[in-house]
C-alpha cells in the first residue's frame, strides 16, 4: 500500500486528538522467569482454575513480585523511552515502578519466548523492525528488520525457534529464526496479502492492514488477521526452512476490520474482534485443515458509542471471553456456551481509562491488565474464576502511552 493511507496512530489521533511527534505511514526487585513456560502476550493461561476458586483479595499477604513489562510509542508525544518495567502483587494486584528494561523505538507489542529468557518486541515504524531482549540482564540483542512497515503484532511459535510477525501498513507478515541464545536472524520469509481487495472503509481499509499472526492451539497451523482486507489467512509453516504455504482463507463480512482473535481452550472454535463495524463473531475452527468459518457478528455492549474493539481474550477453562471497547472505554464480557460454539453478552465494565488498547491475564489468570493508551494508565482487574465478574485492583498504574503491559 501506497504511504499515503491513514496510519493505526494517524486513526487514534483523529480520533481523540493524541499529538504524535512523528507520524508513521499508514512490560531490579520484581522475579525475571528464566526457565519456566510462559503464555504468550494476550493470551489465556495454561493454568486451569480450581471449580470454586475465588480471587485473592487484597486482605492477604503480598506475595513475591512479579515482572510487568509496558510497551509504549518512543516517538510520541509523552510517551516512554523503550520497554518499561515494574513489579505487580499477583496477590492485591499494585503496582510499582521499575523504570526500564531496555530503549527500543516504539516497542508497542511485546511478546515472550516460551522458555522465559527472552522478550520480543515489534518496532512500530516505517521501516518496521523486531527486537530481542535477554531479561536476565536487560541486553538488546539485536533488532532484525520485519520486511514491511509498521509491525504491529508478533508471537513465538511454540516450539521457540521461529518468531511471527505482522506488518500492519504494509500488510504482510514475517518470519525470523529464533538462535539458542535468544536473538533473532534475518527474515526467513515474508507474506503480502495481496489479495482479496481491500473492503469498504475507505480511510481504514485503503490496502491490507495485517493485524494479528498467532499459532493455532495444536500448533498445525498459523493464523494472520488482516484488517484491511476483511480476511484471516491461515497457513503452514515449514519448521525447517521457517516458510508459509497459505491453506485457508476466512471471510468476516465486508467493512467489519478484523483486528485481533483469541482461541478456546478447546481448540475448535475462536473469537474475533472487528474493529471497524464494533462487533465479535465465532468461528468455527477444523484442526485438521486449518479452515476456519466465521459466524454472524454479535454486539459489544457499547449501545450507540463509538467504539472500536482491540484485545479480545479467553480464559483457561474456556468459561469466559472478554473484549477491550476503546472509545466506550470498557470491557465486555460474555459467557462461554455449547462448548465453545456460542457466546452470550454479560455485561461491560468501565476501564477508568481512556483508550484500552492491549489486554492480558496474569499467568494464574487471577488478574487481568488493560493498557489505555490515551490516559497513559494501565487497569488491573481481579477476575473472579467462577463468574468471571471483574473487580478494580486499586488505582491505576501511570506507565507513558501505555500501549502493551504484558505481565509474566
Amino acid at each position: 500500500m501506497g504511504t499515503g493511507g491513514w496510519s493505526r496512530r494517524r486513526f487514534v489521533g483523529a480520533l481523540t486528538g493524541t499529538a504524535a511527534a512523528a507520524a508513521l505511514p499508514a512490560c531490579d526487585d520484581a522475579s525475571t522467569p528464566t526457565g519456566a513456560s510462559t503464555p504468550s502476550a494476550g493470551s489465556a493461561s495454561a493454568t486451569a482454575p480450581a471449580p470454586n476458586e475465588r480471587p485473592q483479595t487484597e486482605s492477604r499477604a503480598p506475595s513475591r513480585p512479579r515482572p510487568l513489562y509496558l510497551g509504549t510509542y518512543t516517538s510520541a508525544e509523552g510517551g516512554g523511552k523503550g520497554i518499561g518495567l515494574a513489579a505487580y502483587d499477583a496477590a492485591t494486584g499494585r503496582v510499582t515502578d521499575r523504570g526500564l528494561l531496555a530503549e527500543t523505538d516504539n516497542p508497542s507489542f511485546l511478546a515472550p519466548h516460551p522458555d522465559g529468557r527472552t522478550l520480543y518486541a515489534v518496532n512500530e515504524q516505517e521501516d518496521g523492525g523486531v527486537t530481542a531482549v535477554r531479561l536476565a540482564d536487560r541486553r538488546v540483542l539485536g533488532t532484525r528488520g520485519s520486511g514491511g512497515a509498521g509491525p504491529c503484532h508478533l508471537s513465538v511459535h511454540p516450539g521457540g525457534r521461529w518468531l511471527l510477525s505482522a506488518n500492519y501498513t504494509s500488510g504482510s507478515v514475517a518470519v525470523h529464526p529464533i538462535a539458542a541464545s535468544g536473538a533473532l536472524g534475518e527474515h526467513t520469509d515474508v507474506v503480502t496479502h495481496s489479495s482479496p481487495p481491500p473492503g469498504p472503509n475507505s480511510q481504514r481499509q485503503d490496502g491490507p492492514h495485517a493485524h494479528q499472526i498467532v499459532t493455532s492451539p495444536d500448533g498445525g497451523h498459523v493464523l494472520a488477521v488482516d484488517l484491511g482486507t476483511d480476511t484471516v489467512y491461515t497457513y503452514r509453516l515449514d519448521q525447517a526452512k521457517g516458510t508459509l504455504t497459505e491453506v485457508s482463507r476466512a471471510s468476516a463480512k465486508p467493512g467489519a476490520g478484523p483486528r485481533h482473535l483469541a482461541f478456546h481452550p478447546g481448540g475448535r472454535y475462536a473469537y474475533l474482534a472487528n474493529e471497524l463495524d464494533n462487533t465479535i463473531t465465532v468461528g468455527a475452527y477444523d484442526p485438521a485443515t486449518g479452515r476456519l468459518t466465521i459466524g454472524d457478528p454479535q454486539p459489544t455492549g457499547t449501545g450507540d458509542v463509538t467504539s472500536y474493539p482491540s484485545e479480545i481474550l479467553v480464559t483457561a477453562d474456556g468459561s469466559y471471553v472478554y473484549v477491550a471497547n476503546r472509545g466506550h472505554n470498557s470491557l465486555t464480557r460474555y459467557a462461554v456456551e455449547a462448548k465453545g460454539a456460542r457466546v452470550r453478552l454479560l455485561d461491560t465494565v468501565p476501564v477508568e481509562g481512556d483508550w484500552p488498547r492491549h489486554t492480558a491475564f496474569s499467568p494464574d489468570g487471577r488478574l487481568l491488565f488493560v493498557s489505555n493508551q490515551n490516559s497513559s494508565s494501565v487497569t488491573v482487574f481481579h477476575v473472579d474464576r467462577v463468574s468471571g465478574e471483574l473487580r478494580p485492583a486499586g488505582e491505576p498504574f501511570a506507565s507513558p502511552v501505555a500501549v502493551c503491559a504484558l505481565p509474566l
